[in-house]
């Protein structure tokens, strides 16, 4: 890059106080950086207790779905319970696309059938701590039973910039452990115009909008794994479940949100 022999620069009334437009240019552009990246620089690390694990798997195409969602969006407690709003896409043939069903979050619930052995994949389906959970009308965070607390590693997670990892603990009995990503979104509105909830305005919290595997590894020792999160998550929750080697059983989570 060519340096220019001479420095332009802006004069002030005053004589003899003067700054370079260069070095001008540098303190505005710095005055406007480091609040964003004090806003995405944080950490968090597990407790002595574990959260509950809710998943719902629901869908805007999907008349019983409602109610369910509205019961999610009650978990605001995140240090008792992390929850989060699988959207799938199996009812979209029904005249609604669900704008936040995904083919990933709907494979994920498609392996945890399997998983527990059920006939069918069906919505709303509300699964706590792993285990289908059929009474969650009227429960309240607190009172939902968290993973226990002797077979979850521990995990910390930070941030810096649009890098996240999650440094999660050894479980040297457990063989092997793996995980997943979940970005959440909340205060999402949508007037669904087609389908069984026509005329319905519809507001979804916890909504998953990016789910990301992790491949197994070995829990004899620590392991860290990272993500690279896209432009648009500066004030989002991030989410990190810890779980066994088929990725359905949870044993450990946390959520991170810069403020």
């Amino acid at each position: 890059m060519l340096i220019p022999r001479q420095v332009v620069s802006v004069y002030h009334t005053r004589p003899h106080r003067y700054c370079s437009r260069n070095v001008l240019v540098a303190l505005l552009a710095a005055a406007s950086f480091v609040p964003l990246t004090a806003a995405q620089s944080c950490q968090s690390h597990s407790g002595s207790k574990s959260p509950a694990v809710v998943e719902l798997f629901t869908s805007q195409g999907c008349s019983s779905c409602p109610p369910a969602d509205t019961w999610l969006s009650t978990l605001k407690a995140e240090k008792e319970v992390i929850a989060l709003s699988f959207h799938v896409n199996y009812w979209n043939h029904l005249g609604w696309k669900d704008p936040y069903a995904t083919p990933e979050t709907t494979e994920r619930q498609r392996k945890i059938q399997q998983a527990i052995q059920g006939k069918y994949v069906y919505t709303p389906q509300v699964l706590l701590n792993g285990l289908d959970y059929r009474l969650w009308r009227g429960q309240v965070a607190g009172a939902l039973p968290r993973l226990p607390a002797q077979e979850a590693p521990t995990l910390r997670m930070v941030r810096d910039g649009n890098q996240i990892t999650a440094q999660v603990g050894a479980q040297p009995d457990r063989g092997q452990l793996a995980g997943y990503w979940a970005v959440l979104h909340d205060g999402l509105s949508q007037q669904v115009t087609r389908g069984e909830n026509a005329g319905t305005r519809l507001v979804n919290d916890h909504v998953v909008t990016l789910y990301r595997p992790v491949s197994a590894w070995s829990s004899k020792a620590m392991h860290t794994v990272s993500l690279t999160l896209p432009p648009d998550t500066l004030n989002q929750r991030i989410v990190f479940v810890v779980t066994d080697a088929s990725h359905t059983q949870p044993l450990q989570g946390l959520a991170l949100q810069c403020t």
